[in-house]
């Protein structure tokens, strides 16, 4: 396990903001179920990329990668797709990557050959029953350990009408849209429920039709994909993550001027709402082009619902601690299944730092403090909870010490390294 010290200061400085994961993903989908060779550039590959890139390997996609000319930390990758899907492995490693996991799932369904999904950490216990109920009224066959992975599945997929409830994961709706447009037949997939998350069906339907394939969206309640449609290839360039620019625009607000490079501002991330959400606050952005500039601001509370936006949670809890005034999160009770139950997580280490917050069943009530104390905190194995942690070291007036730093591994490896390069003074140790 690895541990970082990191002493309060604040950070400074230009930094270019890594690739979508969320894109990321979806590309390397897309084009390896296209006939020829596409590119996609502007990879970093964290944990959760490499997953997809086997799981697409094991489908037959053959890839090559070479570094990107403009950035020594990125990539382009090269693939020749397959739209004829096979098993070229009949394993397939998620990791700890729900997105591989719930992606490429529905695959198994168009190969005809048993498939068995694995993985570790807290994705071994994600929930899947949307695709149990799925496969028991399509008779696919498949087995687990006691509703926990490994998973194998083997069966055949066949068009209709899909029911997903739209509050438990838009990831089943997204690992659906790529396989049903490959059917022979026309389906339709039913929210059964108010669909969160939006933002992230959004980027699918996008990235569908760049890649060929038209799914005529009916409102969020219902969604047409016509079948026997072909994906084709192209070059594509994943954009920058919202995401996780949100750790250094907050950063930048708590402590001094950041630039914030490589967005794309009228981008369809949900987590975009990130600038919403500041600027709600009083904080002090200037939203350029081709660039985010953040200046040190006090920061007041506000009522946040993170249906939307999930994945902000974790820094958005650092900000309001450390905020004049009550900040309230509602709506975030899915973030109990993510790579940790992120309410108790996020709440347990503020408040070991000094912050005050209250964790409820569904979100968060913080009273901000003018600043925290320090400590020794861990990172639950989350990255979101690492950063953001890091993150709130600028408002301590002592040391924090993360154990599980590594955990950044998962979407953002080079974050100790661009901490730095902002200033931050981090010392870094293995305890094993």
């Amino acid at each position: 396990m690895n541990t970082v010290k990191i002493y309060p200061m604040k950070l400074k400085g230009e930094i270019k903001i890594p690739p979508s994961k969320s894109l990321s993903h979806r590309a390397l989908i897309c084009a390896g179920l296209a006939d020829d060779v596409s590119d996609i550039d502007n990879l970093i590959f964290s944990e959760d990329i490499k997953a997809t890139m086997n799981g697409m390997r094991s489908l037959g996609t053959i890839i090559e990668c070479i570094e990107s000319e403009s950035n020594e930390k990125t990539y382009c990758v090269t693939l020749r797709g397959n739209s004829k899907i096979e098993a070229i492995n009949d394993q397939i490693d998620c990791k700890e990557s729900g997105s591989t996991l719930r992606f490429l799932i529905p695959f198994a369904g168009i190969t005809g050959d048993e498939i068995k999904f694995t993985g570790r950490g807290k994705l071994v216990e994600r929930p899947l029953d949307t695709y149990y109920r799925i496969f028991n009224e399509q008779d696919i066959e498949y087995r687990n350990e006691e509703g926990k992975l490994p998973l194998s599945v083997k069966g055949n997929l066949k068009p209709g009408t899909f029911k997903i409830e739209g509050n438990i994961s838009s990831q089943f709706i997204t690992g659906l849209m790529f396989v049903l447009p490959l059917l022979d037949g026309d389906s339709k997939i039913e929210i059964t429920t108010e669909l969160e998350s939006k933002g992230y069906v959004d980027l699918t339907l996008d990235i569908l039709k760049l890649f060929n394939i038209e799914i005529e969206n009916n409102d969020y309640r219902e969604f047409f994909i016509k079948g026997n449609q072909e994906y084709r290839s192209r070059y594509y360039r994943v954009e920058g993550d919202f995401s996780q620019a949100a750790f250094w625009i907050v950063a930048g607000l708590l402590g001094s001027n950041i630039k914030c490079r490589d967005l794309k501002v009228d981008s369809l991330q949900g987590d975009r709402e990130i600038l919403e959400i500041v600027k709600k606050m009083d904080g002090n952005l200037n939203i350029k082009e081709d660039m985010i500039e953040v200046n040190e601001s006090e920061t007041k509370g506000t009522i946040i619902d993170a249906s939307q936006c999930p994945d902000l949670v974790p820094i958005l809890a650092a900000l309001g601690a450390v905020s004049n005034g009550t900040t309230k999160i509602i709506n975030a009770e899915r973030l109990r299944i993510k790579e940790s139950d992120r309410l108790k997580a996020i709440s347990t280490e503020l408040n070991k730092l000094g912050a005050n917050v209250k964790e409820l069943e569904n979100g968060l009530i913080i009273e901000g403090k003018r600043e925290l104390v320090g400590g020794k905190v861990d990172s639950w194995n989350d990255h979101r909870i690492a950063m953001a942690l890091a993150i709130a070291s600028i408002k301590c007036t002592e040391p924090v010490i993360i154990t599980g730093s590594e955990a950044v591994k998962k979407s953002y490896p080079d974050f100790w390294e661009d901490f730095r390069s902002l200033g931050g003074q981090i010392d870094e140790q293995y305890v094993g």
